[in-house]
Parts: structure tokens; C-alpha cells; sequence
């Protein structure tokens, strides 16, 4: 019997849409590799991007739990002499970008390498519900129906 080896011009791909409200930032976000991946599909490969494309809306309404909104920070630096900059995740949830949360989420679960970087373009978060994909006609990846766990109530 031979191995199945997924070829790149082989891949039929889909759109999916995730509505992050009150779902659980992890638990979502383990979610949104794994189809970015293709790891739910028997044809995964991979060395091969055999993964669909995700739409996140409402990115603004992710769920935190315990003491992560104020207890997790973000640290950074201007590159100046003292220059070290912190933000907590509920100052960034609440901030001008609060879409960047779950893009960083989600691509810490997916491997730091050029095939990484072509998984990522496949990911679109928005943090309103509007979203300008609908000519793609994705279909509803109801994460919160996959385990109890995955909502939780604000």
C-alpha cells in the first residue's frame, strides 16, 4: 500500500467563518490552526498547505479566563535606552487593534517557518461583525458546539 502525498495544485479549499463571541481565546485559536493547517482533512500532508481559509468576526468579544485581562502582558522595545513598552491583554482587547490578539493567538500554534507565514495569509480577523468575504460564500465553523468548554458566558 502507498502513502497518500498531498500535491499543492491538488487542494480543494474552503471558507469558513468563526464568531469569537464569548468563545474561549485558546480554545478557539487551537481550533483555528488546525484548519488553517488542514490537519482536519484525511488528505493532510504536512509538508504541503492543505489547509482552508478562516474569516474571525467579533475578534473584540473573545472570552478570557481566569486573570489573564489583566494578569498576562505584552512586552516590547522602542529601541531606545529605557525603551521597554507593556500592555496588558485587556488593555489591547480594548485598544485600537483588538483583532491583533487573535492573529497572535493563533499564529503562535502554527510552525515559525515559510510554510507558517503561508498558512497565516489564510486567516482574516475582523473585530466588528461585518466581514467583505461573502462573495466567497464561507460556511459557519461552530467551534462553541464542539465542546462545552469552548463558551463561556461574559
Amino acid at each position: 500500500m502507498k502513502t497518500y502525498v498531498a500535491k499543492p495544485a491538488e487542494v480543494e479549499r474552503k471558507w469558513y467563518v468563526v464568531d469569537a463571541e464569548d468563545l474561549v481565546l485558546g480554545r478557539m485559536a487551537v481550533e483555528i490552526a488546525d484548519t488553517l493547517r488542514g490537519k482536519h482533512k484525511p488528505t493532510f500532508s504536512p509538508h504541503v498547505d492543505c489547509g482552508d481559509f478562516v474569516i474571525v468576526i467579533n475578534a473584540e468579544k473573545v472570552h478570557l479566563t481566569g486573570n489573564k485581562r489583566a494578569g498576562e502582558n505584552f512586552y516590547w522595545h522602542t529601541g531606545h535606552h529605557g525603551g521597554i513598552k507593556s500592555q496588558t491583554l485587556g488593555e489591547r482587547l480594548d485598544g485600537k487593534h483588538p483583532e491583533r490578539v487573535v492573529i497572535k493567538a493563533v499564529e503562535r500554534m502554527i510552525t515559525r517557518n515559510p510554510l507558517g507565514s503561508q498558512v497565516m495569509t489564510k486567516l482574516k480577523v475582523y473585530a466588528g461583525p461585518e466581514h467583505p468575504h461573502e462573495a466567497q460564500q464561507p460556511e459557519v465553523l461552530d467551534i462553541a458546539a464542539r465542546n462545552r468548554k469552548n463558551k463561556r458566558a461574559a
